[in-house]
C-alpha cells in the first residue's frame, strides 16, 4: 500500500519533509521505492556473486541464467509462503496474485531460491556447494539494503519505548518512529525500528562470511560451508528479531510464530548441512 512518510534531518539543519512511497510510474503504474531498494538490492547481489564466482569459473552468462530463473520464482515462493501462513487475510485468488497490496514473505523467497539455483546448477553441471558459497554472502548483501524499503513504507517495527532509550538512534529514524501512527504508539513514544537492527545485522553477516571468515578460517573449511552458515546467521537473527516485533507485524498459524519455527529450522538445517559436509 503506498504511503505518504513524514522525515526529517534535524542534526543538518532540514526541517520534516513529505517522501511519497511511490517513486515513479509507469504508463500509470505507480512503482513504490520499496520496489527500486529491493531491485538495487538484487542487482547488487547479482554484481557481488559474479564477482565471487569468478573464482570458480562461473561466467556473467551463468550469473544471468541463474538469476533469470532464482528471482521470479523467490518472489512466487515469498508470495507463497505469505499466502500459506496469512490465510485468513485472503478472500479471493485476485487477492492471492496481487502483490501490489504487500504480502512477501522473504523466508518463502530463500527456500525457493536456494531449490532454484540448486535445480539450475544440476542442469548447468556447475558445483552447487562452490556456487552456494560464492552466492549466500551476497543474499545478505541484498537483504541489508533490502530492508530499507521498509522504511519508506513505514513497517517492521518493535514495540512502543521511551525516545529517551533510543538516543543513539539517527534524527531522520528517531523522527519517524515517533508517535507512529501505523502501530498506534503514542505521540510520547516512539516504534523501534526491527527494519534497521535487521539490516545492520545482515550487513554484519555478509562482512563477516565475505572478508573474515575466508581468511581466518582456512584450515577445516570446506566447499558448502559459508552457504550453511547464512542459514544459520540469518536464522540466529531472524530468532532475536521476532520476538521484538509488534504484534500487528507477527506471522502465525495458530499459536505457532512461522518465523520463529522457520528460524530455528534455518539454524538446524544449517548446522546439520556443515556436519553432513564432513561425514558423507
Amino acid at each position: 500500500m503506498l504511503r505518504i512518510s513524514e522525515i526529517s534531518f534535524p542534526g543538518l539543519g532540514i526541517d520534516n519533509f513529505f517522501v511519497d512511497s511511490e517513486a515513479f510510474s509507469i504508463f500509470g503504474v505507480s512503482i513504490a521505492w520499496y520496489a527500486v531498494i529491493i531491485t538495487c538490492g538484487m542487482l547488487c547481489a547479482i554484481i557481488y556473486a559474479t564477482l565471487q564466482a569468478k573464482k570458480i569459473g562461473v561466467t556473467l552468462d551463468d550469473i544471468t541464467d541463474f538469476a533469470l530463473w532464482t528471482i521470479p520464482i523467490g518472489i512466487i515462493g515469498a508470495r507463497l509462503y505469505y499466502v500459506l501462513t496469512s490465510l485468513e487475510r485472503f478472500e479471493t485468488f485476485e487477492d492471492v496474485i496481487n502483490i501490489r497490496n504487500g504480502g512477501l514473505a522473504i523466508y518463502g523467497g530463500i527456500i525457493a531460491g536456494a531449490a532454484t539455483v540448486f535445480v539450475v546448477s544440476k542442469i548447468k553441471k556447475i558445483d552447487f556447494l562452490a556456487l552456494a558459497d560464492c552466492v549466500a554472502p551476497g543474499v545478505l548483501l541484498a537483504q541489508g539494503i533490502g530492508r530499507w524499503g521498509n522504511f519508506f513504507n513505514q513497517e517492521v517495527y518493535g514495540a512502543c519505548v521511551d525516545p529517551e532509550k533510543m538516543k543513539w538512534l539517527p534524527s531522520f529514524i528517531r523522527e519517524q518512529m515517533m508517535g507512529n501512527s501505523t502501530i498506534h504508539c503514542p505521540t510520547t513514544q516512539m516504534a523501534q525500528p526491527l527494519f534497521l537492527y535487521e539490516s545492520m545485522c545482515n550487513f554484519v553477516g555478509w562482512i563477516l562470511l565475505t572478508f573474515v571468515l575466508p581468511k581466518f578460517w582456512v584450515k577445516g573449511r570446506v566447499k558448502g560451508d559459508i552457504g550453511c552458515l547464512y542459514f544459520v546467521w540469518y536464522g540466529i537473527v531472524r530468532v532475536i528479531m521476532e520476538p521484538l516485533r509488534h504484534p500487528e507485524f507477527i506471522m502465525q498459524m495458530g499459536n505457532v510464530r512461522t518465523s520463529v519455527l522457520t528460524s530455528i529450522l534455518f539454524i538446524i538445517g544449517g548446522v546439520l548441512g556443515m556436519v553432513a559436509l564432513r561425514v558423507v
